[in-house]
């Protein structure tokens, strides 16, 4: 690969007539006066601040839950996105209602007056949220007021992108409700660092010691620690736990008291306590760490210190295997940078800091050239330190994506088919198909059934469909090959995010990270070359080598040619005729057409 040479529905807002206000004032908070909601207000000591460097890093635990629990889940998201959806809706109410008035928000002073009469700010969203959880009969058993506060967050900073511009002058578009299956994240609240067991929402209590404890491979010593599994070759088994490992229990507070997980050291677990109308407990999900020694490294990083634990929100994946389509993640946030392996380590140390580099991106491939700087001129006199790379696909790569590709097709097919055979009054009939029937009407015999349509869709006579897509009915095929097509979806953009980077690492490891690329428009080169494109992917290529340039400590510039002279010297291109009185320098390959690599 790699070449080198030296829920409820918005109510509308209600806005009276120009003419019959005279101030607009904030509405008013419900139950002002004597019972009015109070504050909790300053703190008595200093905040909490992240740590100087503020580097964060999210590690991924896979959840294992029973039947019981898995249940729970379901309900649990299904509240939250009824939940969200309200909050949706009621956001684009009000969106909706503040662009109208545009007469109302003619300075920015009249314009913030507007946003709270509507109730546009993030307060009255959360506000909102507890209103309907208030309101209904059923979300306060599985959500509570934290997860719906979090929920609201989310919610505004989608209206927030829509009011006010970014820093180039562009707005995102109104709200919209969204769909069932793209709500994939439920937030959580963080850890109190300055007061001891305040953890609202999702905790994760155990340590990683006592998971290695609860589950030790048969091979290992008794007296194994998470260090010394770390230090194990890769390869070695250091965990053996059961496909459904029952949730553990919280041991009693000082050995006779209530039971409390705060002191629980055992095995790890998530643990929810659910809204305040529930009866059924805690809900308890157990961790499913990485059985083999080569990620036990990463786990002592992330898991090693509980202190260092911020935040857990709570992430599903699209998983056919799995009872229910869904597979069920913690993602925890540790107050730490991201986990660098030793040997990456090395590589970005040993990588040659005193190159410059040029990168070339096409369609299907991507060159590097790279010469030394400790020469004193740039370019250099001779080719000696000049080294240049070529990265092309391989063909074992090529047969492998041509086999995803072919599969890819056959489950498209397959759900046109299936959508087809449950939606037959939606479609009309093929040519052979139609031709069949008027053959068998002209004969005078029945007409007959047919269970595939394999015509256009009925469509009116601007050629939008008649009916909606989303309103068609799905068989539950349908519903198990888009999942399944999904998950290979997902797993063929993390086997080319992986492919980049380790492409990444080896240029940035021969060329060093100092290197310059053409700043253009990748996006315009899918409408010519399209299918290559996605193939080799030189927009990830680079991504990769500008995040491991910046890891190695240099940078990946990207030149703009636009308003320079170097898109217009390209050696590729048919030189001019000779001017006699600018002679242009000897170029190797000039008076001649070159075929430049796509």
């Amino acid at each position: 690969m790699l070449q080198s040479a030296t829920g409820h529905e918005g109510g509308a807002v209600g806005v009276a007539p120009p003419a019959a206000q005279t101030a607009i004032e904030p509405a008013a908070e419900p139950g002002a006066g004597a019972g009015a909601r109070r504050f909790r207000g300053k703190n008595k000591g200093p905040a909490w601040r992240r740590p100087d460097d503020g580097a964060v890093t999210v590690v991924r635990l896979r959840l294992v839950p029973d039947l019981a629990a898995r249940h729970r889940l379901e309900q649990l998201y299904a509240a939250a996105w009824s939940l969200k959806r309200a909050l949706r809706r009621d956001a684009r109410s009000r969106a909706v209602a503040y662009r109208a008035g545009y007469r109302r928000r003619r300075t920015p002073a009249d314009a913030k007056r507007w946003r709270a009469r509507l109730g546009l700010s993030r307060e009255a969203l959360e506000r909102a949220a507890y209103r309907h959880l208030d309101a209904s009969g059923h979300l306060k058993h599985h959500l509570s007021k934290a997860v719906a506060m979090h929920l609201a967050d989310e919610v505004w900073t989608g209206v927030e992108r829509h009011l006010f511009p970014d820093a180039s002058g562009k707005r995102h578009g109104l709200p919209k409700a969204g769909s069932w299956w793209d709500f994939t994240r439920i937030p959580g609240r963080a850890r109190s660092h300055t007061r001891a067991r305040k953890w609202e929402t999702f905790r994760l209590h155990g340590t990683l010691s006592g998971h290695l404890a609860a589950y030790p491979s048969s091979g290992l010593p008794a007296d194994i620690t998470p260090g010394r599994a770390a230090a194990l070759p890769p390869g070695t088994s250091v965990l053996v736990q059961s496909r459904t490992p029952q949730a553990p229990e919280p041991p009693r507070s000082r050995g006779r008291g209530k039971r409390v997980w705060w002191e629980h050291d055992g095995p790890l677990a998530v643990v929810f306590a659910g809204g305040p109308d529930g009866r059924r407990g805690d809900l308890v999900v157990p961790v499913r760490l990485p059985q083999g020694a080569g990620q036990w490294p990463h786990l002592v990083h992330t898991l090693g210190d509980p202190e260092a634990w911020h935040k857990v929100d709570l992430v599903r994946r699209r998983a056919p295997s799995e009872p229910g389509g869904w597979t069920y993640e913690a993602h925890l946030m540790v107050l730490k940078a991201a986990f660098v392996p030793d040997s990456t380590a090395a590589r970005r140390a040993a990588a040659p800091a005193g190159r410059r580099g040029g990168v070339d991106g096409n369609v299907s491939n991507l060159a590097v050239v790279s010469v030394s700087t400790n020469s004193g001129t740039v370019p250099p006199a001779d080719l000696a330190g000049v080294v240049s790379s070529r990265v092309v696909l391989p063909e074992g790569e090529r047969v492998r994506i041509e086999r995803r590709e072919r599969k890819r097709r056959g489950r498209r097919r397959a759900l046109e088919r299936s959508r087809r055979a449950t939606n037959t009054t939606q479609y009309q009939l093929g040519k052979r198909q139609a031709e069949r029937e008027r053959r068998r009407r002209a004969a005078g015999l029945l007409p007959k059934q047919v269970q595939v349509p394999g015509g256009p869709r009925l469509a009116r006579a601007d050629g939008k469909p008649s009916r909606s897509h989303r309103r068609d009915t799905l068989s539950t095929t349908y519903i198990r090959l888009r999942a399944a097509d999904a998950a290979a979806g997902q797993r063929a953009a993390q086997s080319r995010a992986t492919r980049a980077r380790q492409i990444a690492g080896q240029l940035v490891g021969v060329h060093g990270p100092d290197l310059v690329v053409e700043d253009c428009d990748i996006t315009a080169w899918f409408r010519l070359w399209g299918r290559a494109c996605a193939r080799f992917t030189p927009g990830m290529l680079i991504t990769a080598l500008a995040a491991e340039c910046a890891a190695t400590g240099g940078r990946l510039l990207r030149a703009s040619t636009r308003t320079t002279a170097l898109s217009q010297h390209l050696p590729w291109r048919t030189p001019p005729p000779p001017n006699p009185g600018r002679p242009h320098p000897p170029l190797p390959g000039r008076g001649r057409r070159l075929r430049p690599g796509r």
